[in-house]
């Protein structure tokens, strides 16, 4: 796809977003359903994802890590977002590759330490460019890849987050 094709295939949700902004807005979705041992399958759009607890909080390492499913997320994002960016601005781009590191002390989430953070403390996203792109064509598309990435984005400045329960009725 070139700049061209991208902008013709985006201009009318463009236009019809400018003309009726609530059009723009939607609720993604994703849902799961408690598998056997400790796992939770989640349907992605391509296959059903059986996700488990990490070995370092005593999982086998067959079931997927849901923190490496969020820097999968993280990866696939900038990556699908650095790919569009460069074809809007014209950029070739002969190869890339995008690496996703989080850092995460196990003790928090096994509750060994009431310290210890539970979650991701830090996040680390590197990208390889191979490229004959200037030194300010990469400063260009390297920011507005990291502003427009939904997730990157998400990750910076975090939505509210709420859970909400419902108990099935006694049979």
């Amino acid at each position: 796809m070139n700049a061209d094709e991208l902008r013709a295939l985006q201009a009318p949700l463009k236009d019809q977003y400018r003309q009726q902004p609530q059009a723009a807005f939607v609720t993604l979705s994703a849902e799961g359903r408690l598998g056997e041992g400790v796992s939770c399958s989640v349907q992605t759009g391509q296959a059903l994802v059986k996700a488990g607890l990490h070995p370092a909080s005593g999982g086998d390492g067959l079931s997927a890590c849901s923190g490496d499913m969020l820097l999968q997320a993280l990866v696939a994002c900038a990556g699908v977002t650095l790919k569009a960016v460069s074809t809007a601005l014209g950029i070739t781009l002969r190869d890339a590759t995008l690496r996703a590191e989080g850092d995460m002390d196990f003790r928090g989430t096994l509750g060994v330490a009431k310290d210890a953070p539970v979650g991701l403390s830090a996040v680390r996203l590197s990208i390889h460019l191979d490229t004959d792109a200037s030194a300010e064509q990469i400063q260009t598309l390297l920011r507005l890849t990291e502003r427009y990435c939904v997730i990157y984005q998400t990750l910076a400045r975090p939505p509210a987050l709420t859970v909400s329960h419902e108990v099935a009725p006694a049979a």
